[in-house]
């Protein structure tokens, strides 16, 4: 483009603003001067030749995760057993997103983007996860685009972009179909500073208002959005410029009458949001205590927390400038070394003093420094949720002010240097390919709950979180005495750890072991009496042992635990059965699926139950819902058989046996049911055969 051409649309910007009227208040000044939008439209070819590279980035680096499955780890409370997910979106799970407080958050639209990904593909993982990546590409994009619109600076904001789209740390954020919230609120939060940039440039109530209602939505995406407002009073400092600071040789630097002015007015201008972030953080941390996810300062001193928050600190540092055993869960350590403790202060006091002394000429360096300090404030550890010392997960925001503080601050520091102009470019690209190359590795331990856990258990120590969930996964796959080995080990290392006891007592269940599960369910009740699934299994375990009066006693105590809890109330139900209370187990059936109304054991239970008082008719419809929710479902095409048999139509049975043995070909209940309907059919003068078809 030529300079007669660049002149001109300079002209253009200045008299735009003029025609705007712009105030002339400091408060009110549009930074986004002249030459800045000069710079937006002159680079803006090559602008989008660096949004093409960071979506070839992405792609390269996370292609693999359409082929991934889910994790044991949270996503099954948010996707793969989530009754209400499963629905996909309907009216119902609205309601419910917005009022409800399960997995011990409150993030409405992280539900209904889970329930959107179910209403379009199912329960093929591949998708899902494409989803996350999708949203991470448009948080890069978003970023790139907004540190170019209000610095100018294309490589610096491009280096900048591409360590966010590649970084190690961020794969857990991305490949992690339950950490959609990540991912989703990082949107929003993206949005927010885009329609906030737009606001300072020509404020508007209805801009405000826009600022407010992006902000609020990232809000409902994931509480951690609560520093946003703390990051807008950054931006305005650097690069917007709205907060004049004055440097005194002598002195240092400090702000004058007018400046201190300006900045309570910058702080005012905030209030609504701050406010928003206020109410937000109340409502999290009740929620969080009361999904019992907020461990007591019993459990972890208010000591040990300020010094795991030092040590972490300095701790994301070193893995984003080495990004090395990486892991799902970091364990708590409760025996800190004094002198780490130490050494991460005087890094943390060092790095903060360079900052401010740095400020009036180098602003950048407090505003990246700040963001990352400020932006980790809500999960650093001193509300502690969850047994994790530090995660992954919560860099993806924060690590952005670490990498402006790198991007603006190498390339002043090196200044006086003359060939940093082909050295820098050259050495961004080597550090962007490293973390790409790095990253795409970090993607592999996250194919499945088994390559996750065995990598978690390779690079932490005292990992019983890892030990537990790896053993879940050999249990299933019937390798029963590794995963003994597992669930021993997470209990040596945690002997109050209730889900290892339940998980245990699952697995021996499952092998007919009733009396040693009965007793790792008790230890898991004893450990945390709030359990409401160690409670149902043990209610189940004590009814397989024909002791249905405790078995419901312990249905009882889950449902008071969790009254939305569809499979105790089937439970229930099945137990209230065997007494012969059948009109009282049918309350409990119903119950069950207006809970859950998709719940397949619940409609075929009930089915049962229908077809011991001969009501045949609604016993059928039943039989018949279990299978258009499940059609493998052998149960529901055995008493569906039984059922017809009952009303005389021997075809219909005969096909429904006949499919439940091809389902199961050695499936004993179906394979005689078959024979005796056959033998029926071949001698319709016996009455009574028909009768004897087993249910």
């Amino acid at each position: 483009m030529s300079k007669a051409r660049l002149k001109k649309r300079a002209h253009r910007a200045a008299g735009d603003s003029k025609s705007r009227n712009l105030p002339s208040d400091p408060l009110r000044r549009s930074p986004l001067n002249t030459q800045q939008l000069t710079a937006w439209s002159a680079f803006s070819g090559r602008a989008c030749w660096v949004c093409l590279a960071l979506i070839a980035a992405n792609l390269i680096v996370y292609a693999s995760i359409r082929h991934h499955a889910f994790v044991n780890y949270d996503d099954d409370q948010y996707v793969t057993t989530n009754a209400v997910v499963l629905r996909g979106l309907t009216w119902q799970g609205i309601y419910w997103a917005f009022t409800s407080c399960h997995a011990a958050n409150w993030h409405p639209l992280t539900w209904l983007s889970h329930m959107l990904d179910i209403q379009f593909y199912g329960l093929d993982a591949g998708p899902h996860h494409l989803t996350n990546l999708l949203f991470h590409i448009a948080d890069t994009l978003l970023l790139f685009g907004l540190l170019h619109r209000i610095t100018g600076a294309l490589g610096r904001s491009a280096f900048v972009a591409g360590l966010f789209a590649v970084h190690p740390l961020h794969v857990e954020s991305v490949a992690w179909v339950a950490e959609r919230k990540d991912v989703l609120s990082t949107l929003f939060w993206m949005l927010t500073l885009w329609v906030y940039v737009e606001y300072v440039r020509l404020p508007t109530p209805r801009r405000y208002c826009a600022v407010l209602l992006s902000f609020t939505l990232g809000l409902m995406a994931k509480p951690m959005v609560v520093t946003l407002p703390f990051v807008l009073l950054l931006v305005d400092v650097w690069p917007l410029g709205r907060l004049g600071i004055e440097h005194n040789p002598a002195s240092g630097w400090s702000l004058s009458v007018d400046g201190w002015r300006t900045a309570l007015g910058l702080v005012r201008e905030k209030l609504p949001l701050l406010a928003l972030a206020a109410a937000s953080s109340v409502v999290t941390f009740f929620v969080h205590r009361r999904g019992g996810a907020v461990i007591s300062l019993r459990a972890t001193s208010f000591n040990l927390r300020v010094a795991n928050t030092l040590v972490s600190y300095v701790a994301y540092i070193l893995k984003m400038l080495w990004p090395t055993h990486l892991a799902v869960l970091y364990p708590y350590d409760h025996s800190l070394p004094a002198w780490w403790i130490a050494g991460s202060l005087l890094i943390l006091m060092a790095i903060s003093v360079t900052a401010v002394r740095a400020a009036p000429r180098r602003p950048y360096l407090l505003v990246g420094w700040l963001w990352y300090v400020g932006t980790l404030v809500p999960v650093i550890g001193l509300v502690q949720v969850g047994d994790q010392a530090m995660a992954d997960r919560y860099t993806y925001v924060p690590l952005i002010g670490l990498f402006i503080l790198a991007a603006w601050g190498v390339p002043d520091l090196l200044v006086r240097w003359e060939p940093r102009r082909i050295v820098l470019p050259a050495a961004a690209g080597v550090v962007i390919l490293a973390s790409a190359l790095t990253a795409r590795i970090q993607v592999q331990y996250w194919e499945n709950s088994t390559t996750l856990w065995t990598h978690a258990l390779s690079v932490t120590t005292g990992n019983n979180v890892a030990h537990n969930n790896l053993a879940v996964v050999l249990a299933d796959q019937g390798l029963l005495d590794e995963a003994i080995g597992h669930y021993f080990e997470a209990l040596r290392i945690k002997p109050d750890y209730a889900d290892a006891q339940n998980n245990w007592g699952v697995a021996l269940a499952g092998q007919g072991k009733l009396d040693e599960a009965i007793k790792h369910y008790s230890d898991a009740v004893r450990i945390k009496p709030a359990y409401a699934d160690a409670q149902n299994n043990l209610g189940t375990a004590l009814a397989d042992e024909g002791k249905p009066n405790e078995a419901i006693y312990h249905y009882s105590e889950a449902l008071r635990i969790d009254p939305g809890y569809a499979k105790a109330q089937n439970n229930w139900g099945n137990a209230l059965a065997t007494q012969g209370k059948l009109d009282e187990a049918i309350a409990h059936y119903d119950q069950a699926l207006r809970i859950q109304p998709d719940y397949a054991e619940a409609h075929n239970d009930l089915a049962g139950v229908l077809i011991t008082q001969g009501k045949l008719e609604e016993a059928i419809a039943q039989s018949n819902q279990a299978l258009r929710i499940r059609p493998d479902y052998i149960d529901a095409h055995n008493n569906l058989g039984v059922a017809l048999v009952d009303e005389g139509k021997l075809d219909e049975a005969i096909a429904h046996f006949s499919e439940a043995l091809r389902i199961k070909p050695n499936d004993a209940r179906a394979r005689d049911n078959l024979a005796i309907v056959r033998a029926e059919r071949s001698k319709r003068s016996d009455p009574g055969a028909a009768g004897a078809a087993k249910r």
